[in-house]
C-alpha cells in the first residue's frame, strides 16, 4: 500500500522561506513523477509544481510560484521537496504532495493516484 506523508509546514512572515518534504512508502519511488498542489480556504486545489521520474531533470511550475519555489527529489530517501522562498500571504494554503498515476496532464489532480494528508503553510503579512 502506498503511503504519502508531507511535513515542514508552519507559520512564516512574508518574505520568508519554508522547505516542505514528502516521503513515499510502498511504491518504487524512482519510477513516478511527483507533484505539489495547494488549496486555500474557499478555493479549488491548484497545481504548484511537478518533477519527472528518475533523476527529475524535468520540472514544471505554476506561473504564480515560478522563480520562488523549487521542487527536487532524493530517490535514495523516497522524498520530494518543495523549497519555497520569498513567501507571500497569497501562498497561504494546505500543501499536498501527490504521486503520479497512469495518465493525464501533470497540472491536473486527476493525473495523480496517491495523496498525502497535507501540511498547512501560513504566511503572515
Amino acid at each position: 500500500q502506498v503511503h504519502v506523508a508531507e511535513s515542514g509546514g508552519g507559520l512564516v512572515q512574508a518574505g520568508g522561506s519554508l522547505r516542505l518534504s514528502c516521503t513515499v512508502s510502498g511504491s518504487t519511488f524512482i519510477m513516478y513523477g511527483m507533484a505539489w498542489f495547494r488549496q486555500a480556504p474557499l478555493k479549488e486545489r491548484e497545481f504548484v509544481a511537478r518533477i519527472s521520474t528518475g533523476n527529475g531533470v524535468i520540472t514544471h511550475y505554476a506561473d504564480s510560484v515560478k522563480g520562488r519555489f523549487t521542487i527536487s527529489r532524493d530517490n535514495a530517501k523516497n522524498t520530494v521537496f518543495l523549497q519555497m522562498n520569498n513567501l507571500a500571504p497569497e501562498d497561504t494554503a494546505v500543501y499536498y504532495c501527490a504521486q503520479a498515476g497512469g495518465g493525464g496532464r501533470y497540472m491536473h489532480a486527476e493525473a495523480y493516484d496517491y495523496w498525502g494528508q497535507g501540511t498547512q503553510v501560513t504566511v503572515s503579512s
